[in-house]
């Protein structure tokens, strides 16, 4: 044996080959689903393309069976409403935007979850990221982008810290979707081409404003102005919560030419609208830092950042600064940057680390 792993498995397709791979690799597989979100609310439809649900359960634990590895169902509903959900209303109501998913690796998978590993005596916990973790001379790990750069996810797993690095595997970090799929079927697993997971687990239906609405209760925020750069009034709105920086559509004025979100003042209500040129920023700081390379502390480097999950990558200048904060510089004037929104520093294919934009440099 290679020692006892504890599987994250959600009933898809990734985290059921990832599973697969370790058993045959000769781990001592220990399967385990996370009940995370609450049920949705009474006469809506929960999609097809969640997560979380009974018949996710069934799928992961059929898996297990047919592999033979013991399968257990974790309620962390209590810890995942304090620490994710409570985060995410609270990061809306400040006008920001958050990524619960980065919040979900930090929080729960690579905290409550290695809690249960160490409680059944695991070595390891495994998840069907894509990504991968490489070993140096030194013996530091690293974390580094997945092979097929399509599925890369370590975008969301920048705040792992080295410990975290020593005890995970990520088995699928050097395959494709396509190969992933194919070893499922070959495996015989009932789930080889079910739909991936493209929502939030717990907004099935992706309407965030009456989430946060509902989450918020009394602290909802009141009803705002619509401004111009120059503070000039073009309209009213139903609360901070319905916008995003960089938002076009849904902004409920009239006016000869697009416009976008510029800025959201929670304090006063305000959502600032201008042109899009008016979005540019020239950099970013970045705060809740976490840099996988001590040795970058007070250093200036060139990075590439990601701003978003999607975004290509910007050539940037990273200086970290005191406080978990750090300055991104663009090499050129780049996008828009979305408050709340992770930023991920690469240097080639590793993660250097990441934190969550706090504002824009606008010179």
């Amino acid at each position: 044996m290679n020692g006892r792993v504890l599987v994250a498995m959600s009933g898809g397709v990734d985290s059921s080959v990832a599973a697969a791979i370790l058993r045959e690799r000769g781990y001592d597989v220990v399967g385990v689903a996370m009940r995370l979100a609450p049920e949705p609310p009474a006469g809506s439809i929960r999609r097809k393309a969640t997560c979380c649900s009974h018949d996710d359960f069934e799928d992961a634990r059929r898996v297990a069976e047919r592999m033979d590895f013991p399968f257990y169902i974790v309620d962390l509903r209590e810890d995942f409403a304090a620490r994710v959900i409570g985060n995410f209303v609270d990061e809306y109501l400040a006008g920001r935007t958050p990524n619960p998913c980065v919040m979900c690796n930090r929080e729960i998978k690579f905290d409550r979850l290695w809690s249960r590993a160490m409680a059944i005596g695991a070595d390891f916990i495994a998840t069907g990221h894509y990504a991968r973790i490489e070993q140096d001379g030194d013996g530091r790990r690293r974390l580094m982008r997945a092979r097929d750069a399509a599925k890369d996810q370590s975008y969301f797993l920048f705040a792992m810290g080295r410990d975290e690095l020593s005890r995970t595997l990520f088995p699928l970090g050097a395959m494709s979707k396509a190969e992933v799929r194919a070893r499922a079927r070959a495996l015989g697993l009932r789930n080889a081409d079910k739909p991936e997971s493209q929502e939030i687990c717990f907004v099935p239906d992706r309407d965030y404003a009456a989430f946060v609405r509902r989450a918020a209760q009394s602290r909802t925020p009141a009803p705002g102005r619509i401004v111009d750069s120059d503070g000039r009034e073009l309209g009213r709105h139903p609360g901070v919560h319905h916008f995003t920086v960089g938002q076009r559509r849904g902004l409920g004025v009239a006016s000869g030419e697009p416009l976008y979100v510029r800025e959201i003042r929670a304090a006063s209500g305000d959502v600032v609208v201008g042109r899009k040129s008016e979005l540019n920023a020239r950099g970013l700081i970045a705060e809740q830092v976490n840099l996988l390379d001590p040795e970058l502390a007070g250093r200036e480097i060139p990075v590439e950042v990601k701003i978003r999950y999607r975004h290509p990558g910007l050539p940037a200048t990273l200086r970290a600064l005191d406080g978990a904060r750090a300055e991104v510089r663009f090499a050129s004037a780049g996008p828009a940057v979305t408050p709340g929104q992770a930023c991920v520093f690469y240097r080639g294919d590793e993660v250097l680390g990441g934190g969550f934009i706090a504002r824009a440099i606008a010179e």
